[in-house]
């Protein structure tokens, strides 16, 4: 671990790069407080607060809501958890964090499309939790790739 942090220590990391993962963090946070939001409601037993919209409480109460017992906004919850980590550990200049955060939200893209397709084409309404939710992906996966790179110096 040491020699990941190393080799792109502060100084070979642009002001750039450390703005672009600190503002991935937020846009993770912001992911993740929804997320949790979604899990105690959902756990709890309770109705999610979706003003005047059937559409919402249809999906939020499908079956493809949940995988068992289990909500899929927990594992929004997780995965938002971990490109938050990840971002700010690459932040910091570990290696290994970059490539997690990209995976990470790579995957989460994919999952996305996935539940976007199921609300438009199996269940014929959309939640507005759940849009908000894949607008944040949208986002995190447009500064994937838009990340400005990670220019290393070789020490001779």
């Amino acid at each position: 671990m040491a020699k990941d942090r190393t080799e792109n220590s502060a100084s070979t990391r642009s002001r750039g790069e450390i703005i672009f993962y600190i503002a991935a963090a937020i846009v993770a946070l912001i992911g993740l407080t929804e997320a949790t939001y979604l899990t105690v409601i959902f756990l709890s037993g309770e109705t999610a607060v979706c003003g005047q919209s059937p559409d919402c409480f249809k999906v939020l109460g499908s079956s493809y809501a949940k995988i068992g017992w289990f909500p899929v906004s927990g594992l929004g919850m997780l995965a938002y958890f971990a490109v938050f980590t990840f971002a700010i550990f690459a932040a910091f200049g570990y290696a290994h964090a970059r490539r997690f955060f990209s995976w990470t939200v790579l995957a989460m893209f994919a999952v996305t499309l996935w539940l976007l397709f199921v609300q438009a084409f199996r269940l014929h309404a959309f939640c507005r939790y759940c849009l908000f939710s894949a607008a944040l992906i949208f986002l995190l996966t447009g500064l994937v790739v838009a990340r400005p790179s990670s220019t290393q110096k070789t020490s001779q």
